[in-house]
């Protein structure tokens, strides 16, 4: 018999594992909450390390869901745990028993007002990694216009124990060091610089971008935090920061500050984790089963996880997970068919 699988996340996660359960034999539903498939994807320009295209690979993924059913602009408006399956009401009113359930709702970026002594939503000229991500696609932002010496902080709400987050993002310092490129490139005689903790750099290629960076497009990279940000008469901003290698103070005047906003749980999936009685680590993202050998399972029967949802991922980590689940999936109602109804 046919069995239900019900993907929770219209983003690369649930789109991969959405194409790779279709040919299964089974019915795959796949509900998203926003507008438009392919999550913080769809707002994205180009991908590090290489610079592909965003768009070029996400328009692969939706191509690949021919045969799947989805939904837009739908949530979970009910879960309930049955016997063997989830009965799930969504905010459509489609009502769905699910055998299997996936949840790939990815993740949200760290609201950078939080941090009030960066400025942001408080001084015009400070904006954020996504931000700057939707002008290199739309070219349509007033507040970079021009600017002749542009810093980059990392680490923004990330590694920070005050903004409730120890743990670090993994991608944001290869997108600041993809951006400072960038955006090098589109103003040659910008002045560009990167505020640093330390580098993390690990993914394949990732250490070339960031000798590219320095070699290539002449990028500073300043190891030490900003400490305050403060706009000048002129709409200019002062940046106080120390250099941790001198040991020294420094403060440099930006006309444009990019603040790379690290990643966190997505609030949208704590109502059906709070449903589910799922447990969640300390910086807020669902459990895995276990941390090694059982990375897509829950403590939950027939509830399985992928991508940014237990942390955060790269986009090649989360489209591995998104398989792997798919394949943990099929393997269960394969074990589950063989067990005697209660």
């Amino acid at each position: 018999m046919k069995k239900n699988i019900l993907i929770i996340g219209g983003g690369p996660a649930g789109l991969e594992a959405a194409a790779s359960l279709k040919h299964s034999g089974n019915n795959i539903i796949l509900i998203e909450k926003s507008h438009q498939l392919g999550g913080h994807l769809a707002r994205w320009d180009r991908l590090f390390p290489d610079g592909i295209r965003a768009r070029e690979v996400l328009d692969k993924m939706i191509a690949s869901l021919d045969g799947v059913n989805y939904f837009t602009d739908t949530d979970i408006a009910q879960i309930n745990i049955l016997d063997r399956s989830y009965s799930v009401i969504l905010s459509n009113g489609i009502s769905v028993l699910a055998d299997a359930v996936l949840m790939a709702t990815g993740f949200d970026l760290f609201d950078a007002r939080k941090k009030e002594e960066y400025g942001y939503g408080i001084y015009d000229q400070v904006i954020t990694n996504a931000d700057l991500e939707d002008w290199f696609r739309t070219r349509e932002d007033s507040r970079i216009d021009h600017p002749k010496r542009i810093g980059f902080v990392h680490c923004v709400g990330s590694r920070d124990e005050k903004s409730g987050c120890r743990a670090c993002s993994k991608v944001c310092c290869a997108t600041a060091v993809k951006q400072a490129c960038e955006i090098k490139a589109e103003f040659p005689d910008a002045q560009v610089y990167c505020f640093y903790m330390d580098l993390r750099m690990f993914g394949k290629h990732y250490e070339d971008l960031y000798l590219k960076a320095q070699k290539e497009y002449g990028i500073r990279f300043i190891r030490g935090r900003v400490s305050e940000v403060a706009e000048q008469i002129d709409k200019t901003l002062q940046v106080k920061a120390e250099d941790t290698l001198s040991s020294k103070p420094l403060k440099v005047t930006l006309d444009l500050l990019v603040l790379m906003s690290g990643i966190r749980p997505s609030q949208n999936l704590e109502p059906v984790r709070k449903a589910l009685q799922l447990a969640k680590d300390d910086d807020g993202f669902i459990n895995e089963r276990d941390a090694v050998y059982e990375l897509q399972k829950t403590s939950m029967p027939g509830l399985f996880v992928a991508g940014a949802v237990t942390g955060p991922k790269t986009l090649p980590d989360t489209l591995a997970e998104a398989r792997a689940a798919a394949l943990q999936i099929l393997s269960y109602l394969a074990d589950n068919d063989k067990k005697p109804a209660k």
